[in-house]
């Protein structure tokens, strides 16, 4: 339940962003941030959050997660204005971050049996397909039947009742050995997100080279350099900076930025050009991305599988070939595009992601020591959601930042042509990293930090 309303919650809030803009006279940075505030709170808390659920119990936290997102949906319902409306989103975020990566570790204690495990986990995994296929229709329904605020109802009943149910059956977990909470490298690490993503959202309108913008890059590179003295200090660090001497680690934290960034890019350029540039009612719109929510919940079981038997590389390839096409096929839109031309573009980016996005985890654990893969995995989950911050970031503020309040239909497709090369880009950094993750010099790499782990234990 609690991964269904946050995926619904993700894939809806994009089909209501016109109504939004409409609503409460918001910008385009103002509509990016309505989207960012939230993935880029939800970065930098996961791994703060599962050392909490270790220390202090995984069932509360979960439980108080629950809450925050539950009671950030009514107080996003209720937003007078497009400010406040970004301020509840952080306060989902909060709650939301306190969600999923708790659940999976409430899963691996509840059920110890391999078997039943296994099933838990693909039932678990299987509702973010549900719940991406029904988000924007739902949400399409919803924001043409009564407004857009009524996509924040619809997480209420389903929290309290997440929240009834699992005080009732979710035993309470701790770990035997938590790790220690880094609030130093937590600090930084949401200084350096908000100020790379403040800097990119704001320069359209402040300049890109303006004193403003010049400041805020720089001290996202002073937050990072400080991050990366912090963490090499401390014995238990937030992120482990070891890791990245592994290439297929390293590697597939690009993986995840660029594929998610892929995907936060299209959400948000294909949500307004629908709406914007052709017209098409919220409902309508809605039905047009479920070609590609439906290619991604086909392959991505299906490159699970593949992931299982031929190893990341094939999905990781194919996968990046397909979105980088899919990004080319779009960078030609126009006002008239045929709706075939959409479709097959569409199919293609949710096959492509679907077969990316498995292989991800498992790539970025490839050769991890037992007790590191949870925090290689927290890792490899945080980038996903710095990808599609970026994504959304990027693309409206080179793409749409005053077609949207300016131009007409062929106004905004045409300016939507550099956002859609973006997403090609991406594509293409996937396909590279595809063969360069998977090789044999990248696998020895992954054996030396491994070791090197070990022993920095023993």
């Amino acid at each position: 339940m609690s991964l269904f309303i946050v995926g619904l919650d993700a894939t809806a809030v994009n089909i209501a962003l016109p109504s939004i803009r409409r609503d409460l006279d918001a910008s385009v940075a103002q509509l990016q941030w309505t989207i960012d505030a939230y993935s880029l709170t939800l970065a930098s808390l996961l791994m703060l959050s599962g050392s909490m659920a270790d220390r202090f119990g995984r069932a509360r936290v979960f439980k108080l997660g629950l809450a925050l997102f539950t009671l950030g949906s009514l107080l996003c319902s209720i937003a007078p204005t497009v400010e406040a409306l970004i301020a509840f989103r952080v306060v989902q975020a909060i709650g939301g971050s306190m969600l999923n990566p708790v659940a999976m570790s409430i899963i691996r204690n509840t059920f110890t049996e391999p078997r039943e495990r296994a099933q838990a986990i693909g039932i678990w995994g299987g509702v973010i397909g549900v719940s991406m296929a029904l988000g924007p229709v739902l949400g399409g329904v919803l924001v043409e039947a009564v407004d857009w605020r009524s996509i924040f109802w619809v997480n209420i009943p389903v929290g309290l009742a997440a929240i009834a149910l699992t005080a009732r059956f979710v035993p309470e977990s701790r770990a035997p050995r938590p790790r220690r909470i880094d609030p130093a490298g937590q600090a930084l690490v949401v200084l350096l997100l908000a100020a790379l993503t403040y800097a990119i959202i704001e320069a359209p309108a402040n300049g890109w080279t303006s004193a403003e913008s010049v400041a805020l890059f720089a001290l996202a590179a002073a937050s990072l350099a400080a991050l990366i003295a912090c963490e090499r200090r401390r014995e238990q660090p937030l992120i482990e900076l070891r890791f990245f001497r592994s290439v297929p680690f390293s590697g597939a934290t690009v993986v995840a930025v660029a594929a998610f960034a892929a995907l936060g890019g299209f959400l948000f350029l294909n949500t307004l050009y629908l709406q914007q540039a052709r017209g098409l009612s919220p409902l309508t719109a809605g039905l047009w991305t479920l070609p590609m929510a439906g290619a991604t919940v086909v392959f991505g079981p299906l490159s699970g599988r593949l992931v299982g038997r031929f190893g990341g590389r094939p999905s990781l390839v194919a996968g990046g070939a397909t979105m980088t096409v899919a990004g080319l096929l779009l960078t030609d839109l126009s006002a008239t595009t045929s709706f075939a031309h959409l479709l097959v573009a569409y199919v293609l980016f949710g096959l492509g992601f679907g077969l990316v996005n498995p292989p991800i985890t498992n790539t970025a654990v490839s050769g991890m020591p037992a007790d590191q893969a949870g925090v290689a995995a927290a890792v490899a989950s945080t980038s996903r959601q710095v990808g599609q911050s970026l994504g959304v970031a990027v693309t409206g503020a080179v793409a749409v930042p005053a077609a949207v309040a300016t131009a007409g239909a062929a106004g905004f497709a045409a300016d939507s042509h550099v956002g859609w090369w973006i997403v090609a880009g991406c594509g293409a950094m996937v396909l590279a990293l595809g063969f360069a993750t998977t090789s044999r010099w990248a696998d020895a790499t992954a054996r030396r930090v491994a070791v090197a782990l070990r022993e920095r234990v023993a």
